[in-house]
């Protein structure tokens, strides 16, 4: 029995990782304490029951998760005012990454740049139709996004300068390269050298592929571990998005697969027809939260409540949906709301948010409602008149 103490930090140190992958000393020391600490038991439990790989060291703790679904697009890298890589600024990251794997301990933005930009030239990106200048403002900008996604994850520190007065005026910038981050940021199960496919989502899959099982015990086990990865990561796991070998081991061991990701994790099973979905009571282990405050909360949750009563909707419909929510709650919005072609915006943030909570399907211009959307449906108010409140008016009147 593990006394309730050694628990709960136990757990806590799991949810770090849960939380955080990649956990760095000078950001995250209490937690990377805790890992260090009960880093041998936290290894055999996510060997055991998800095949992740986790590493640890005086610096730097990284879980080596992989997603659930390699064609998830719902969780992308973020800039600095919160949008979403494109494919330009993936490959750039990628060049930038094996620029900085060749650079000395320390190197400046602009030698950054320029080694980013001779491996651009390479044939194999032009073949495939990639082009990269710093001619414009709006090409460096590129850059300085993938260098500040590099400054969060403490792969690379700022020394002197600062990114902006590079985009302005061309001013340089001096980090500190990182090794130890810099070594331990790529998560495939294999070295990117021994893929062989030529298409993109072929060296994707070799990137992430596992061993095949051979056995029945081998095959049950890449299944629970297939499984728990998916009720760690995902917000609600559908049955009708399983296959039928996955799906029926799920239901026959949903209870005590949820029962280890509980007790090791605090998060607790909510069990319903349609699927499972693992409930985090602290709201802590998720990147999107539904609900927000400020215009981008309230248009999503009214969205939301919206198509938990019906089973699909149209972009167009739901694009008047919204112009009429924000002509009803321009007083309390942002500006601007009201303005012509501002719902399309508006709808585009919350079905964005909707689709990475496993709330919604967008499948061209028709958005379909899963299941769990239910919770946000509203019943018309009930008033219910008590004796007690009928005298209480008469005894005021008379």
């Amino acid at each position: 029995m593990i006394p309730a103490e050694e628990q709960a930090q136990r757990r806590a140190a799991l949810r770090a990782l849960l939380a955080k992958p990649l956990l760095v000393a000078e950001t995250d020391s209490e937690a990377l304490v805790l890992v260090r600490r009960y880093l041998t038991g936290l290894r055999e439990w996510l060997s055991r029951e998800t095949g992740w790989r986790l590493v640890a060291d005086s610096e730097t703790a990284r879980l080596f998760k992989t997603a659930p679904a390699l064609s998830d697009t719902s969780h992308p890298a973020r800039g600095h005012n919160k949008e979403p890589f494109g494919r330009r600024r993936y490959v750039t990251l990628c060049l930038a990454l094996s620029a900085l794997a060749r650079a000395d301990a320390q190197t400046t933005l602009g030698s950054l740049a320029d080694d980013v930009l001779t491996a651009a030239a390479a044939p194999e990106l032009a073949g495939c139709g990639f082009t990269l200048t710093l001619d414009s403002r709006a090409d460096r900008s590129d850059l300085v996004a993938v260098v500040r996604l590099l400054l969060g994850w403490r792969v690379l520190g700022r020394v002197a300068g600062d990114e902006e007065a590079y985009l302005s005026a061309g001013t340089d910038v001096l980090y500190d390269v990182r090794r130890p981050v810099l070594g331990v940021l790529l998560s495939g199960t294999r070295g990117p050298s021994t893929v062989t496919a030529a298409r993109f989502e072929g060296r994707l899959a070799e990137l992430a592929a596992e061993p095949v099982a051979e056995t029945d015990e081998l095959r049950n086990q890449a299944l629970r571990r297939r499984l728990t990865r998916r009720l760690l990561e995902d917000p609600v796991v559908y049955y009708d998005e399983l296959d039928e070998a996955e799906r029926a081991y799920l239901l026959s061991q949903r209870h005590a697969i949820t029962r280890r990701i509980e007790e090791a994790t605090g998060l607790i099973p909510e069990l319903r027809a349609e699927g499972i979905a693992m409930v985090d009571p602290e709201d802590e282990l998720t990147d999107v939260r539904m609900p927000e405050q400020r215009t981008d909360g309230h248009v999503t949750l009214l969205v939301a409540e919206h198509l938990a009563r019906r089973d699909h909707a149209t972009r167009d419909e739901l694009h008047a949906f919204v112009r009429k929510a924000a002509a009803e709650h321009a007083s309390y919005w942002r500006k601007g709301v009201t303005e012509p072609g501002a719902e399309t915006e508006l709808l585009a943030m919350a079905l964005e948010k909707l689709v990475a909570l496993r709330l919604v399907e967008v499948d061209g211009h028709m958005v379909r409602s899963r299941p769990a959307i239910a919770r946000f449906a509203l019943d018309e108010p009930t008033v219910r008149e008590t004796r007690k409140a009928i005298a209480d008016v008469a005894s005021a009147l008379f």
